[in-house]
């Protein structure tokens, strides 16, 4: 279900300042007041929801958290009793002359009995929950050389205005996408509550040499025509940074892939290795000296 926009109910911009937020609650709260809509249930209806939108625009705290938040998430961490705590109807109303509201009496608790009831100065008697801080999302670019190890990293992030900075380890065989938490590390809570978490997104860099395809690595290698007829050892690289020794059959066909076992990426937290996969490709020469022509030559002639 979508959360409800305080700003649309009343009618202001995102960027309304705090007068303007009053000036329209008082217009609409006059408009659907239940002395002028006696019985109109969507009058009713949407009083409600213009005192609730009024009771977080006004309060500066709450504004900050719901314009952080969005509608959506505000309403699922936040309760009615944490939405109306502080909101004396029965003052407002008296401030903006309406009628009503007589000192120490509620005349709109038929609309938010279900709520516990408002308490003296308008709080609700119910003990006030403390709200979780907003969660953090923060994208690490990492080399498929620094996700083939176990990594340290000391990251800076902005949060309120100021720089936070934080080591975290990343485990050897992290994917594009997959999250580390650091718990308490997001934006501070609210009314006690505890601050939010920080989560380190991996962001996998593109590989100049090898493309990933879970814990497997794949490159190609291009050798000579007659490296393919003959055969050969060739050398190839790894994500470790060795080089290895590779032998081609002879009669290797343009495109053969060949299995390096072990030399891939680590699973993360399986264990063990992936492999790595090594495809030739026969390099045709764009030119040719004499002394390659007239070979090309006589081998067109034998056959080949």
């Amino acid at each position: 279900m979508p959360g409800k926009d305080y700003y649309k109910i009343l009618g202001v911009s995102k960027s309304a300042s705090s007068e303007e937020i009053k000036k329209a609650y008082r217009k609409l709260a006059l408009k659907y007041h239940p002395d002028r809509n006696k019985g109109n249930t969507a009058s009713e209806a949407a009083f409600k929801d213009v005192n609730e939108a009024y009771a977080v625009l006004r309060d500066p705290e709450k504004r900050k958290q719901y314009d952080i938040f969005g509608a959506e998430a505000f309403q699922s961490r936040f309760t009615q009793e944490d939405i109306f705590r502080g909101f004396d109807l029965g003052s407002i109303f008296r401030e903006f002359g309406f009628g009503g509201g007589g000192r120490g009496q509620n005349p709109f608790s038929q609309f938010y009995g279900g709520m516990g009831g408002f308490g003296r100065g308008g709080e609700f008697q119910s003990r006030r929950q403390g709200v979780k801080g907003q969660d953090l999302i923060y994208e690490l670019p990492m080399t498929l050389e620094e996700l083939s190890s176990n990594t340290s990293k000391t990251i800076a992030y902005q949060m309120d205005g100021r720089q936070e900075r934080v080591s975290v380890k990343v485990p050897a065989g992290m994917k594009d996408g997959q999250k580390l938490r650091l718990q308490g590390k997001g934006q501070p809570g609210l009314y006690g509550g505890p601050s939010g978490d920080l989560y380190i997104q991996i962001k996998e860099l593109d590989h100049p040499i090898f493309k990933r395809e879970g814990a497997d690595l794949y490159t190609k290698q291009k050798i000579r025509f007659s490296q393919a007829a003959l055969g050969a050892e060739i050398e190839v690289p790894t994500i470790e940074k060795k080089v290895l020794k590779l032998k081609i059959p002879p009669g290797a066909q343009d495109s053969a892939k060949f299995r390096l076992k072990g030399y891939g990426m680590p699973r993360y937290r399986d264990g063990g290795k992936g492999d790595a996969y090594v495809e030739i490709n026969i390099a045709v020469p764009k030119k040719l000296t004499k002394e390659q022509q007239v070979l090309i030559e006589s081998l067109k002639k034998a056959g080949l």
